[in-house]
């Protein structure tokens, strides 16, 4: 395995590599900085903390969208449909101070970072954004690959582990506060303590377990007739709820 970490959009990532063949150290040492800079790119273009990052001047109003550059044109178009598909409950455009289309990009572009790493070839990659993780084969031969889901209300434990394929993200209050806005009164509300999207894409997994947070049982039944995502939802009450095919590996603890 070859490990890195790298400290952007405001928290750490991590990119793992695994193949029992071996690696190419500098092909490795390549690899790891072409996702970095893809990374550090999209910071530029997305945070919210830079002022003349193109998304703050948009919020500020002295740019139109048209005037954006392509990759935020296609993420505000990408957070458009994620919101007609949650009913509104996925809102980029409701948050204080002007669109923010934070909860999708950290995904999206930990997505992108994977397929900068998956060029090198190696039997299994995978790309930790803060807890939003995006993987590509398989760690060890043919075994999938095993994520712990936080416990909402005692972080230093897990409360499950979950196979994942793709992607999985999770989102809910316990780490960052009462930061999460019912897009419909614009006031802080959940009605889940958390909520964790398995699926084959990071950016919509990382919407959609945003959505349900704020948005409840209603976009449980969404994330249900999705094709391909999967959904786990633990309640302020610890009781917890899982979509049908939702690949638990672990028992479920609290």
């Amino acid at each position: 395995m070859r490990h890195h970490e790298e400290e952007v959009m405001g928290t750490i990532v991590t990119f793992d590599l695994f193949d029992e063949r071996g690696f190419h150290e500098t092909a490795v040492a390549d690899a790891f900085a072409d996702a970095a800079a893809v990374l550090h790119h999209i910071d530029e273009v997305f945070s919210t903390w830079k002022p003349q990052s193109p998304i703050s001047r948009l919020r500020r109003g002295e740019l139109s969208e048209s005037q954006v550059p392509g990759e935020l044109q296609e993420v505000l178009d990408r957070c458009r449909g994620v919101k007609a598909m949650t009913l509104g409950w996925f809102d980029p455009w409701s948050m204080p101070g002007g669109v923010d289309p934070t909860g999708y990009v950290k995904g999206w572009a930990a997505q992108r970072a994977l397929t900068v790493l998956e060029k090198l070839g190696a039997r299994g990659a995978i790309v930790n954004a803060a807890g939003d993780v995006a993987v590509s084969g398989s760690p060890f031969d043919t075994a999938p690959f095993t994520v712990g889901v936080v416990n909402p209300f005692d972080t230093s434990k897990m409360a499950c582990v979950v196979r994942v394929d793709s992607a999985i993200a999770t989102s809910g209050d316990y780490e960052r506060g009462d930061h999460l806005i019912d897009p419909f009164t614009g006031r802080h509300a959940t009605r889940f303590a958390s909520a964790t999207v398995c699926g084959p894409d990071l950016g919509l997994a990382d919407a959609l377990a945003t959505a349900l947070v704020v948005g409840g049982d209603e976009l449980l039944r969404i994330v249900e007739g999705l094709d391909g995502y999967e959904a786990f939802a633990v309640r302020p009450d610890r009781s917890w709820t899982i979509t049908s095919e939702f690949a638990l590996a672990s028992e479920v603890a609290f």
